[in-house]
């Protein structure tokens, strides 16, 4: 199981959002690239970059940012503010090694096969962030009709292999992971799912890597808050 530390972009600084909500936000850091150096000396392998301008139509343009970090030497996923096949290419030019696709191809779904076919599978994540039981878009700000698991299986049908699933009403505020909703989704589409949203414990990635389900975790506040070490997430990651 991969562990994913988070690095939130909003304004050049590192940031975290309670349940998405851009008006309740923490700052730990001014200075993205030196985070994600830090990740990787403490043996990181991937960082999940987020650029919230981009997600909440703030500000599209985080390129210069995703390619510093790229050269750091992690493989980066990259997310925020992707709207048009174009904006994927742009991403993967400055060095993201996956992109996340959430807004377009939600709205779009049809969309899923041409992109497969132009980039491959290992270079497109689908988001299938979850409120109240529909998957949502415009940076967690609107909802679709769609449930994770329905679009998840066309999208599996259409070529995609990986998907990241949020409990938006979890993240941010350490209040535990929704493992059996990431379990359930993994299991009900065949995609690997990567969980995200409220880690706060060693044993949360535990009980993710239990499930024999769950194919990777994002980490983000519970690292800033030093409720762990990435050290630690790691070791757990690998039993």
């Amino acid at each position: 199981m991969i562990v994913y530390p988070a690095i939130d972009i909003r304004d050049g600084r590192v940031v975290r959002l309670l349940y998405g909500n851009p008006d309740m936000e923490s700052v730990y850091s001014d200075n993205p690239v030196a985070v994600a150096h830090e990740w990787k000396l403490r043996g990181a392998e991937w960082v999940h970059v987020v650029n919230l301008d981009g997600a909440l139509g703030e500000n599209e343009t985080a390129l210069d940012t995703l390619n510093d970090i790229a050269n750091v030497g992690l493989k980066v996923q990259f997310g925020g503010g992707i709207r048009s096949i174009e904006s994927i290419q742009q991403a993967l030019d400055a060095g993201a090694t996956r992109v996340v696709l959430g807004t377009l191809i939600i709205n779009q779904p049809e969309l899923a096969p041409q992109i497969i076919e132009r980039f491959g599978a290992e270079a497109i994540i689908v988001a299938l962030d979850a409120k109240d039981g529909k998957v949502t878009i415009h940076g967690w700000q609107a909802t679709s009709i769609w449930t994770p698991a329905e679009i998840g299986r066309q999208f599996a049908q259409d070529g995609i292999k990986h998907a990241l699933y949020t409990d938006v009403s979890k993240d941010g505020d350490l209040s535990g992971v929704n493992v059996e909703a990431t379990a359930q989704l993994a299991q009900d589409t065949g995609l690997a799912v990567i969980a995200s949203g409220g880690v706060s414990s060693l044993d949360d990635i535990r009980k993710l890597k239990a499930s024999g389900q769950v194919a990777g975790v994002i980490i983000g506040r519970a690292l800033y808050a030093k409720m762990f070490t990435l050290e630690e997430a790691l070791k757990v990651a690998k039993e």
